[in-house]
């Protein structure tokens, strides 16, 4: 049986079985959470070193931190929540319409599909599983082909805890995925790229299935003219950049700074990166670029950057050689400009130019003539400046004076806007994501509607529009 066959049988088994069981109650959906943070938790090294296995090198822990961490969090806030969400909400019936009651319902949609890219492959799986698990839908799980290892580990995972016709993860090249993003699911999530974001969008539509894209695009670090303290700052672009080498879809992807703070800017965070990892080739608290192909695409950029004249800085404190390693350590780029391919889009690895403005409103025009990132970081405790950036920009989040850690925040929506993406889930938005609110109108034997049924005219009928049309 063919890879799409076989796609085909387990999502027409899944459609199945949502509509021979439409509702799991509070209790069921409580329960295969904790099965699966059972299962997670049980088999987390097994995990650790799947993920390891299809990066080369990845630290063991930047996967607990970012991957395991997070997603039994995750688990532990819906489990904790999801009696509450799925009481039906009471909503206010107008007096011309009196009486009766409103209310709005949260029910399941059905079978949910997601798309899952290599870069954090276990947390960009566990997040929408469970917030498609605590809406009661079932779902199907495209793993990346750039990450098997990984891929066959949650395999196993999950058919310990669910039926192939409630949760499935399905495998295979670029294909498989173009495929997998024709069927006609309840919901689609897709996380990655923005061009291939821009096909899945185009699949979905042929089913007129809903979708939320959770894309990328050059999330800025904003360094504050007013009084910053530049070396927290630094130590803090530093982390999210260097986090699993810069291969993170929140990552700052470049610094804004004063003109008159550049070198001091450069200083700290040449020290913040040396002080994480006074080397690279064999600490295993760096990871490496996950594949020769984005291997080569960094090295083109920074080439790039060379040829036309930027001034590219490694920061290698032990001068070390990386032949037969796909290490690329922490590179600061000064003097870039827009001809370069550095600038032009989403650079996904530890890679960080270095822009300088002269003017505050300088480096907000800048953010602003550039497509809508995912995230967006100001560091600074001007009231005035941040107040500017929240008025004045856009983007999916905002830290200010930090990186990525708002990502971890269960109680806050994760999103995309524009070319970053689009729709939320995280917490309640992801139980929302999942659900359809579904609006119920209830009245009782005693029918005042009856009163402007036809034939119209009259005094009363004249009566309520003097009423309620003003």
């Amino acid at each position: 049986m063919s890879e799409n066959k076989e796609m085909q049988r387990l999502f027409s088994a899944q459609k199945t079985h949502f509509n021979n069981t439409p509702y799991w109650p509070a209790a069921e959906r409580i329960d295969r959470l904790n099965k699966l943070k059972a299962a997670l938790l049980n088999q987390q090294e097994l995990l650790i070193n799947a993920i390891n296995e299809d990066f080369g090198r990845r630290s063991a822990d930047e996967t607990r931190l970012a991957e395991l961490l997070p997603s039994v969090e995750g688990i532990n806030y819906v489990n904790k929540r999801i009696r509450r969400w799925m009481r039906p909400s009471r909503r206010k019936v107008g007096l011309a319409f009196q009486p009766a009651s409103a209310r709005v319902e949260y029910q399941p949609l059905g079978v949910v599909g997601m798309i899952v890219p290599w870069n954090y492959p276990l947390y960009l799986a566990m997040g929408p599983l469970t917030a498609a698990i605590a809406a009661g839908n079932r779902a199907m799980i495209k793993m990346s082909e750039f990450t098997p290892a990984t891929a066959a580990a949650f395999r196993t995972l999950l058919a310990e805890v669910f039926p192939p016709e409630e949760v499935c993860v399905i495998t295979g090249e670029a294909e498989v995925a173009a495929e997998f993003s024709r069927l006609s699911f309840d919901h689609m999530l897709f996380t990655g790229g923005t061009n291939i974001g821009r096909h899945v969008m185009k699949a979905a539509a042929e089913n007129l299935t809903p979708v939320t894209l959770e894309l990328g695009g050059k999330s800025p670090a904003i360094i504050g003219k007013a009084d910053t303290d530049i070396a927290s700052a630094a130590e803090r672009i530093a982390f999210g950049k260097a986090l699993n080498a810069g291969q993170t879809c929140v990552a700052p992807d470049y610094v804004l700074c004063p003109e008159e703070q550049l070198s001091t800017v450069v200083a700290e965070l040449t020290h913040a990166f040396t002080s994480m990892y006074p080397s690279f080739k064999d600490n295993t608290d760096y990871s490496w670029i996950i594949n020769a192909k984005q291997f080569d695409r960094l090295h083109d950029v920074l080439q790039d950057a060379i040829t036309r004249g930027a001034n590219v800085t490694p920061i290698n404190p032990q001068n070390e050689s990386f032949s037969g390693t796909r290490i690329i350590p922490p590179t600061l780029i000064t003097g870039a400009t827009m001809e370069m391919k550095v600038l032009q889009s989403e650079i996904f690895g530890p890679v960080l130019p270095i822009i300088t403005y002269r003017e505050f409103s300088e480096a907000l025009e800048y953010v602003r003539k550039g497509d809508r990132p995912l995230a967006l970081y100001y560091f600074g405790d001007d009231r005035a400046e941040r107040d500017l950036v929240l008025k004045t920009t856009h983007s999916g989040g905002v830290c200010i004076n930090d990186t990525v850690f708002h990502v971890a925040q269960d109680d806050l929506p994760f999103g995309g806007v524009g070319p970053s993406g689009m729709g939320h889930y995280h917490g309640h938005e992801g139980f929302l994501t999942f659900s359809k609110a579904r609006a119920v109108l209830q009245k009782g034997k005693l029918n005042s509607a009856k009163l402007i049924y036809p034939p119209y005219g009259g005094k009363l009928l004249n009566t309520i529009y003097k009423l309620f049309i003003r």
